[in-house]
């Protein structure tokens, strides 16, 4: 999924094939390197703020934007994927609601149980549980799932998971249910059967499920574009009201069943998100936490600026969380057109740019890791050498040197950014300057950015970007961001850099066959070693996530499967007479 970007202020399985190397060049990988993953940050990591919450109050969510997208056929960006999944709308699966490492796994939701394979891993059946209903008390069926899951390949309901496209058989020429066509790769033989044919083994596929792409929506509620505006609830909570960027109030659906439902807590009576909030207001607001902010939690990343105000003092520290995202931040680099082409200039790239500056615009060093692979470690056990000889801070020397072999010694290239990431940019700026590149800055509010540079026709040279894993395993990782067959010309989403190589895609779908899961990861490893000689991207940061809560909220803790971010499936208060709104 793609990582979520900030707004104002500042999610198992990669060894190298090896290339012709140069003396400048990457290094052969070998079984030594330098450990990856996120230092110790010295606040709250796979523990959870607050203890038990009460049933009852206001839960207050303040952020610094709107909702890209909450229809679940377009619903792919953190944390507005957690929040629909947790609170709106319900999968086939879904994982528990359990800080740490436990909440990697994945337990039924709608479904009865995890599927069940036939015919070698090409066939999936799952089965409703009966007593699931919509919030009108009308009941879920397994055909509304089919109607979803056919939504997602419509041309005007873009930005969602392309794993029903990569995975179901069939699906050549379809463009969506709107103009009466259907998949005949998936089939529900009764209201509570639904089977999913695909074009090759998955045995992942329980994990695919938990996805919103494979939520309900009824046909009798189809509004196109505008479902995004009131999605039809079959989770614990439905929308009362929303102003785009103003205010949504959620209030309980009373026909949301949780003798159904084992992951999803539902403690607030109501839960407000105040939008278009300055980043650094929300974090001054929770660090004093008076009235109704007692109970609130921010949406967004807490802004670097404030992480002096946090880390030296013991009371904020405890409420402040900073989980590893199990994300990779990189600079694309658009390889369809303009000067990075040439796959000289993009290698010169590894070397210009100075991550120690993106560690300090980013937070600092309690708070990031700089990457040196695409893989973050949560996907590579940890370990595993890099593929470039550089500092942190970069090699401006050698990148000049490889620029003026490029026959590029200076050139201007365009650079667009979330507007949160504006400090960030302008490090890169600083950075590339130093060898000969002038970068000309655009900022784009977060709720737009995506489908902003995701017009391929008008994308920048450059831009900031993280992708995560959608469950432990590379395969929803490396074929997002660099298989050249996912690139769309309007929506295009994690495919930034446009890189299309076919000897690349031949092997992703070669991997995806696999059977073994080690031998599996072994060769994810080694293609991301050679996906880095390309360069298509340069890898910048692996961040931890920093969200501070109020003094009133309780069950607070960082989700693994959702990037870092608060669960909403577990999350309360303390005293809900406390709480206003």
């Amino acid at each position: 999924m793609t990582r979520h970007t900030p707004s104002l202020s500042a999610a198992c399985l990669a060894a190298s094939l090896l290339l012709t190397a140069v003396a400048c060049g990457p290094k052969d990988d070998g079984s030594a390197g330098r450990p990856g993953g996120a230092k110790k940050s010295g606040v709250a990591s796979g523990t959870v703020i607050g203890g038990t919450p009460k049933r009852g109050g206001t839960l207050t969510i303040l952020s610094n934007q709107d909702f890209a997208h909450l229809d679940p056929a377009r619903n792919w960006v953190m944390p507005a994927m957690d929040f629909g999944t947790r609170l709106l709308y319900r999968t086939l699966t879904t994982f528990q609601a359990k800080p740490g490492a436990a909440g990697d796994k994945i337990v039924p939701d709608l479904a009865t149980d995890l599927g069940r394979a036939t015919d070698g891993g090409r066939t999936w059946t799952f089965t409703l549980k009966s007593g699931l209903t919509y919030e009108d008390g009308s009941p879920i069926r397994a055909q509304d799932i089919k109607y979803n899951v056919e939504r997602s390949f419509s041309p005007d309901l873009t930005g969602g998971p392309g794993y029903a496209r990569q995975y179901l058989a069939d699906t050549a020429g379809y463009n969506g249910p709107l103009d009466g066509k259907h998949l005949s790769s998936v089939v529900t033989p009764n209201d509570r059967t639904i089977v999913f044919h695909l074009k090759q083994p998955v045995a992942e596929f329980p994990y695919t499920v938990t996805l919103p792409t494979f939520a309900p929506v009824p046909v009798s509620k189809e509004t196109g574009v505008r479902y995004d505006l009131r999605p039809f609830s079959s989770g614990p909570y439905k929308i009362q009201s929303y102003q785009r960027g103003k205010q949504m109030v959620l209030v309980r659906n009373t026909h949301w069943n949780p003798a159904t439902d084992s992951v999803r807590k539902a403690y607030p009576d109501r839960i407000v998100v105040k939008m278009g909030l300055d980043g650094g207001q929300i974090d001054d607001r929770l660090i004093a936490s008076s009235g109704a902010d007692a109970s609130a939690v921010e949406w967004a990343d807490m802004s670097p600026a404030s992480v002096a105000k946090v880390l030296p003092k013991s009371g904020l520290r405890a409420r402040l969380l900073a989980e590893p995202t199990g994300c990779t931040d990189v600079l694309y680099l658009n390889t369809a057109r303009g000067p990075f082409t040439d796959p000289k200039v993009r290698t010169a790239m590894q070397y210009a740019v100075d991550k120690s500056a993106q560690v300090t615009a980013n937070g600092g060093p309690a708070l990031n890791d700089v990457a040196d692979r695409y893989l973050p470690p949560v996907l590579t056990a940890g370990t595993v050498a890099p593929v470039y000889d550089v500092p942190p801070t970069g090699d401006p020397a050698l990148a000049k040197t490889l620029l003026a072999k490029a026959g590029k010694s200076s050139f201007s290239a365009t650079l667009t950014v979330s507007t949160g990431d504006k400090n960030r940019a302008e490090a890169i700026q600083a950075s590339l300057a130093k060898v000969g590149v002038k970068v000309q800055i655009t900022t784009v509010d977060a709720s737009v950015f995506y489908d902003t540079i995701g017009d391929t026709a008008h994308a920048p040279d450059m831009t900031i970007g993280g992708w995560c894993p959608d469950y432990p395993s590379a395969s929803t990782f490396l074929p997002f961001i660099f298989d050249g067959r996912t690139i769309v010309a309007k929506g295009n989403q994690g495919n930034y850099s446009q890189f299309r190589d076919p000897s690349v895609e031949h092997r992703m779908d070669q991997i995806s066959t696999m059977a073994n899961a080690d031998e599996a990861a072994v060769a994810w490893k080694s293609l991301d070693a050679t996906i880095m000689h390309e360069s298509p991207a340069v890898p910048l940061l692996w961040p931890r996530k920093p969200l501070l809560v109020g003094t009133n909220i309780a069950g607070a803790y960082g989700h693994s499967a959702w990037t870092g971010q608060f669960d909403f499936a577990a999350i309360g208060l303390k005293d809900p007479s406390k709480s206003q709104g």
